[in-house]
């Protein structure tokens, strides 16, 4: 028979790596600063996702080390993220932001990546990304069929390869054969949407997360006319708006649409480099799931319609891993439509 006096000291020396561990990751971040490495140019979603989170994510961590946020645009995020990968130092203290899709770029063979998507350390995501297609008042599309019948091709804003702003429609002109022209290489999020407002362009792909949040006041007016997601399953606020696999004729076409949708999922990852130790790792993940569980961030995010449906690190880790599945046959056609040419 166990004594209950051995169970007792069973259950506290089992505590003892986990005391251990917190001990040790709060004398590590006492008196530092966390770095968030934002790929895109202030202004844009990932931007006000990750200034959010930074103002948040402090109180969470053990030691409370100070937080800021470093813009470090370009490439459509592949500058910020080969540094977090290849130059910022393993210790925890530099977290980066950048799309998840960079990684379906790399696997893809184009050589401006300089990283392994699977080696990186994920935080997690704040919530699933629902891709959607938006259109000014003036360019005359109200809906899939006056797309489909437009007399020129629809000029869309992109941010770059990588991001889901240029991925995604690109894919979708090959798969539904819509007459489209995916301008690449603006800096961010706000400078793309910019384009549309003062008619450079005719519309952008976005997430609808990324819409309510900094595009309410265009959509509701009118001056901004949302036509199409992407996504496989309709998000619930969307009940009344086109899926555009509905309009695919083959299962070629279904299957390129879904791997957009799985790659493009999470889009809005938070990662540390290769090599920092596990412990830290696990408090930054820890904190990272209790700060968008936080009362004060989430009436932060509700002021400012910042949709918030965390998804932890491992998971995401996982959804990542699963791009280096697929299979090569896939993986050449999308190559051919994805990777810019030279």
């Amino acid at each position: 028979m166990i004594h209950a006096k051995h169970v007792l000291v069973a259950a506290a020396l089992s505590l003892i790596p986990a005391f251990a561990s917190i001990a040790h990751s709060q004398e590590f971040f006492k008196g530092k600063t966390l770095t968030f490495v934002v790929g895109y140019s202030p202004g844009g979603i990932f931007d006000v996702y990750t200034r959010t989170i930074a103002r948040h994510i402090s109180k969470h961590i053990p030691g409370n080390p100070a937080a800021l946020v470093d813009n470090m645009p370009g490439a459509g995020g592949a500058i910020a993220a080969n540094h977090i990968y290849n130059r910022a130092k393993p210790d925890g203290l530099t977290v980066g932001a950048w799309a998840a899709p960079l990684v379906l770029q790399q696997v893809m063979g184009n050589d401006a990546m300089k990283f392994d998507g699977r080696k990186f350390a994920y935080l997690g995501v704040p919530s699933f990304n629902d891709t959607t297609c938006f259109f000014s008042q003036e360019s005359g599309v109200k809906s899939m069929e006056d797309w489909f019948n437009a007399k020129r091709p629809i000029t869309i804003s992109a941010i770059g390869p990588g991001t889901s702003t240029s991925d995604v429609p690109k894919i979708m002109k090959v798969a539904l054969n819509l007459p489209m022209n995916v301008v690449d290489g603006y800096k961010g999020g706000a400078e793309a949407r910019l384009a549309v407002v003062n008619r450079e362009v005719d519309g952008h792909c976005s997430s609808w997360q990324s819409a309510k949040a900094v595009w309410r006041a265009d959509l509701e007016s009118g001056r901004i006319r949302l036509v199409v997601q992407m996504n496989v399953k309709r998000h619930p606020e969307l009940k009344n708006v086109a899926l555009a696999v509905d309009y695919a004729k083959t299962d070629e076409a279904k299957r390129l649409l879904k791997i957009a949708d799985d790659a493009h999922g999470y889009q809005f990852p938070l990662s540390l480099p290769p090599g920092v130790p596990p412990e830290r790792i696990d408090a930054l993940q820890k904190a990272y799931m209790q700060t968008l569980k936080d009362p004060e961030l989430l009436a932060e995010a509700k002021k400012a319609s910042l949709e918030i449906d965390p998804v932890d690190g491992p998971t995401v880790a996982k959804a990542i891993g699963g791009i280096y599945d697929i299979d090569g046959e896939t993986i050449a056609k999308l190559a051919a439509i994805l990777i810019p040419k030279k």
